[in-house]
């Protein structure tokens, strides 16, 4: 029977020395990672390189939320804990609930689902909405970067040979109205056809912000900074006079020209569409369903 090498270290520090010396693979929940190298049922997966199983590393786990707001989320918080602790932002908790079978939730990890970068991936869409930035450790110390730089194009990322993911990091921020919603053959327990996270800041009438991020339609995790500032500092009354070339300009920066094009656009369109129209209805604050 073939066999794959593997390294189990109990500290961050043994974890990275490995890594720098051996190039292993980190593993943690496996579920896209076991899915990825499967060669079928009862052989040994194919993996082309030893296995670091990272799953027990103390540091990697945990949420909390610092004095100043900001959000720490490490890279082992499966889905199931990120929906279910309180510090979370909210527009992460719905792409966590959505996210695959239960068993699912309770071993997916947020720093694999961002590692694997899928463009069906559930997390990494929030979190580029939300500037979340990702942090990655070596022994030769840590960096920072943006989830939207880390992640290049699909299954492509910014991490090196020697480096590992610890944690999440989202800044405090105010929202007060957010909307998620992911298309499916299920509402959850399915791969995202196309998701679409938004979020909306309106202070007396005024948008004084916007956000927008499209999953699955295209390499990789979209969201058009030039494009959501055509609305903002807008009264919510002029949005109705906006929306058709705000629409128009989003969709042609954002859906990529691949399979299916005119179904994720007009899916995408009627998506966010949704939400403005909710907030020129004066829809309640909080999360538009």
């Amino acid at each position: 029977m073939e066999e794959v090498k593997c390294y189990m270290p109990q500290t961050l520090a043994e974890a990275l020395q490995i890594r720098k010396e051996t190039g292993a693979q980190p593993l943690a929940g496996g579920s896209d990672l076991m899915v990825a190298n499967s060669r079928g049922a009862g052989i040994v997966p194919g993996f082309k390189k030893p296995i670091l199983i990272i799953s027990n590393l103390p540091e990697l786990k945990g949420i909390r939320r610092l004095d100043d707001g900001t959000v720490e989320i490490g890279a082992l918080s499966t889905s199931w804990e990120i929906h279910t602790s309180p510090v979370t932002h909210p527009l992460l908790k719905d792409a966590a609930s959505r996210m695959g079978a239960v068993a699912l939730r309770n071993s997916a990890t947020i720093g694999g689902n961002i590692g694997n970068a899928s463009p069906k991936g559930d997390m990494p869409q929030p979190l580029i909405l939300l500037d979340a930035e990702v942090v990655l450790q070596s022994v030769d110390g840590e960096r920072r970067m943006k989830v939207d730089d880390f992640i290049i194009k699909t299954k492509v990322t910014a991490i090196r040979g020697d480096e590992l993911i610890t944690k999440v990091v989202i800044p405090p921020q105010e929202f007060t109205h957010i909307f998620f919603r992911k298309i499916g053959m299920r509402r959850s327990n399915a791969i995202s056809k196309l998701t679409l996270s938004a979020a909306a800041n309106i202070r007396d009438g005024i948008v004084a912000d916007f956000r927008a991020s499209s999953g699955a339609a295209g390499p990789k995790v979209e969201r058009s900074r030039a494009v959501e500032s055509l609305l903002i500092g807008h009264e919510v009354a002029e949005l109705p006079a906006l929306k058709g070339a705000f629409l128009d300009a989003w969709c042609n920066d954002v859906i990529a020209p691949h399979a299916m094009p005119e179904y994720r656009r007009n899916a995408t369109r009627r998506m966010l569409e949704y939400f403005i129209d909710a907030l020129v209805a004066g829809h309640p604050e909080g999360r538009v369903e």
